[in-house]
């Protein structure tokens, strides 16, 4: 039986082909993470996604024939900057958590914390590495553009709300007839809070994280 190509060449060929895929990857990697840490440093700057791709190049000090070597362009970026934000709230979320151990005391440091990953810019957030555009105002932008990357993004946020409310419904501190539709509202009303506070003037107005979590425990125990 005649052998593959590769299994046909010496070893030290297939050796010296794997380092250079792995060096090769290695530098797109970092590539592209200057073009990511561009985009989070410009929204920093400015409370806003509202920058140019030549600001992006610019910033990263690497070329535009590069940037579109792995984005289709800004939408593109801003995708993967949003996806890069749910990875960071996941993470920061379940480190929130570990401290807790009674069903509602995690379930509100849940809501409390989703709540400040989504709360307006203009209040500071030290939680990822950079003072970020809220998740929700990205999920709003790209929900009816990328609904399936948006829904995958969040889901380990959902699954997580989940848990934490059968988990405060088999000890019976709340009640709720249908858990994954009880997350889904409580999920919806922390993450659009945002909204609500970019439409008022006064800060005293706005919609605080302790309020939200307040109104979805009374929904949830009626």
């Amino acid at each position: 039986m005649k052998r593959s190509d590769d299994q046909s060449q010496p070893a030290w060929r297939q050796r010296a082909v794997v380092r250079g895929l792995s060096a090769a990857r290695s530098r797109a990697e970092q590539r592209v993470q200057r073009y990511m840490d561009a985009g989070f440093e410009l929204i920093d700057e400015r409370g806003t996604a509202d920058f140019t791709i030549q600001d992006v190049i610019d910033r990263s000090k690497q070329s535009l024939r590069g940037f579109y070597q792995y984005f289709d362009g800004k939408d593109e970026l801003l995708l993967a900057l949003f996806e890069e934000s749910m990875r960071e709230a996941v993470a920061d979320i379940g480190k929130a958590l570990k401290p807790k151990d009674a069903p509602m005391e995690r379930l509100r440091a849940f809501t409390i914390r989703l709540h400040e990953w989504c709360e307006p810019v203009e209040s500071p957030r030290k939680r990822g590495k950079h003072n970020r555009v809220p998740i929700s105002e990205f999920a709003l932008q790209f929900a009816a553009k990328e609904p399936e990357r948006v829904r995958e993004a969040m889901a380990p946020i959902f699954r997580m709300l989940v848990e934490l409310i059968d988990a405060a419904v088999a000890a019976k501190a709340i009640r709720a007839m249908d858990t994954r539709r009880a997350a889904l509202l409580v999920q919806q009303t922390v993450m659009c809070g945002w909204l609500a506070n970019r439409l008022v003037r006064s800060s005293r107005n706005r919609i605080k994280a302790d309020e939200a979590w307040e109104f979805c425990l009374h929904g949830l125990c009626g």
